[in-house]
């Protein structure tokens, strides 16, 4: 059995929230823990890349359908209550899986996105 290699690939929507964070983080502790969190979960994702919660097909947000033809979603907790969402796809030479990360966003973006009410 040969192992395939994993891939990770931001969204258009992602790499703007991480090149904003990137900006950020010399002069914000907050944006720096986040960023390297970031970092260390994309290491994490290279290794596994089902770390992350599934999230229940019926909960897939609309617009992720839609626009990148989500079939699969998962979650990684980051500090500040912030979220990774990324989606697996198997490339077309079957020797590489593809974690394309959909959304880097704080929680009230998440609850929002997820049609989550506040209490």
């Amino acid at each position: 059995m040969k192992i395939k290699k994993v891939r990770v690939v931001l969204s258009p929507e992602a790499e703007e929230v991480y090149v904003h964070l990137n900006k950020e983080a010399p002069s914000s502790k907050t944006e720096r823990m986040i960023l390297n969190a970031i970092k260390k979960k994309i290491d994490l994702l290279k290794i596994n890349p089902h770390y992350g919660d599934p999230i229940a097909k019926n909960f897939i947000p609309h617009d992720y359908k839609e626009k990148y033809e989500v079939t699969n979603l998962f979650r990684i907790e980051l500090p500040n209550y912030w979220r990774m969402l990324y989606t697996l796809t198997n490339n077309e030479t079957e020797i590489e899986i593809i974690a394309f990360i959909l959304d880097l966003m704080d929680h009230p973006t998440y609850d929002k996105k997820f049609g989550y009410k506040k209490r």
